[in-house]
């Protein structure tokens, strides 16, 4: 696979070890990732701050975003702030962060933004996502304009469920690159 676009990874809370298809698909395709400061008791505002400096450090219309979990969070706050025009955004396992089981520690990441992306985005849920309803991933990716694709017991779509280099993934990351 031959990307075009400036793909960049962004983690969830905790980041993404190295079993993680993200980190799988950086170390293949040499996609970067957007590192954050704190990782595991982050703050929104930083985040977005970190995502807006990552994109802007090249041309943002060649820019695809590819996060997982609460990084989905993250982006649609980014997009409501900044409104780049960017290429696109592959938003997978969107957590909850308004929900009872989503886990302490985070400050900013609430309400979820539930306002239309700026950009062409996919959002990829499983029906038993332990952080997400499959109602509330069908709200997500209505509210933000985006393709909706669920799997099926796929969990929270990381290396605990089971999923390796995620070759379905590759294919819809390389629909929005086209």
């Amino acid at each position: 696979m031959n990307f075009t676009s400036r793909i960049l990874i962004i983690p969830g809370l905790g980041n993404s070890g190295p079993e993680h298809w993200q980190s799988l698909w950086e170390d293949q395709f040499g996609f970067l990732r957007v590192e954050q400061r704190d990782w595991d008791t982050p703050i929104c505002d930083d985040w977005v701050v970190t995502i807006d400096h990552a994109v802007m450090a090249g041309p943002p219309e060649e820019v695809i975003l590819v996060g997982h979990s609460l990084a989905c969070t993250a982006i649609a706050y980014w997009a409501a702030q900044y409104g780049r025009n960017i290429k696109g955004a592959l938003l997978v396992a969107p957590s909850d962060t308004e929900s009872p089981h989503y886990p302490p520690g985070t400050t900013g990441f609430t309400p979820v933004p539930l306002s239309k992306l700026p950009f062409p985005s996919i959002v990829v849920s499983s029906r038993d996502d332990y952080y997400v309803t499959a109602e509330r991933a069908e709200q997500f990716a209505q509210h933000w304009g985006s393709k909706l694709v669920f799997l099926e017991a796929a969990g929270h779509i990381n290396a605990a469920a089971g999923f390796g280099a995620w070759p379905g993934g590759l294919a819809l990351l390389e629909q929005l690159d086209q």
